[in-house]
């Protein structure tokens, strides 16, 4: 995940740095549940990938492109990645920030960054890759029109 578009966030080969929420168009506000809380007293780490997931097909959903029990076509998850820098907590607020880092004829890469609180550093971030099919056949199809459009209002 970059700091930039286009260029990377590690200092000197080392690890990345936790992005900015100002490099995020689109924020969602998620509360954390009790549910979402480990016998550690934190937010699991798999929970980052559902608010990942809740990111993405909120604004898909919001935007009136994506039925999830309908929609002919729909973007199947290919691939995650998720850097960790600081837990979160419940309760806490959780702000979701998310971009589009690279659009292809069937598949975006979505740049994607959890907040806790008022902090403007990323407590983790990682991306997240749909790759579009058609519902029925499973076969990688191109991204429609009025999908693209959108996605293409987050492109960094």
């Amino acid at each position: 995940m970059s700091g930039q578009a286009g260029q990377g966030n590690e200092k000197g080969g080392g690890r990345e740095e936790p992005v900015l929420i100002d490099g995020f168009s689109h924020v969602l506000p998620i509360t954390t549940r009790w549910a979402d809380v480990d016998v550690y007293g934190h937010v699991n780490n798999v929970v980052y990938y559902s608010y990942f997931d809740t990111v993405v097909n909120e604004q898909l959903v919001s935007a009136g492109l994506l039925d999830p029990q309908t929609s002919p076509i729909i973007g199947l998850v290919v691939e995650t990645r998720c850097t960790y820098f600081r837990s979160l907590t419940y309760p806490a607020p959780v702000r979701a920030g998310m971009r589009v880092a690279k659009l292809g004829s069937s598949s975006v890469r979505y740049e994607i960054a959890l907040f806790q609180g008022e902090d403007p550093r990323a407590a983790a971030q990682g991306h997240f890759v749909h790759v579009y099919v058609d519902r029925a056949s499973q076969k990688p199809v191109p991204i429609p029109d009025p999908v693209r459009a959108l996605l293409q209002t987050l492109v960094v």
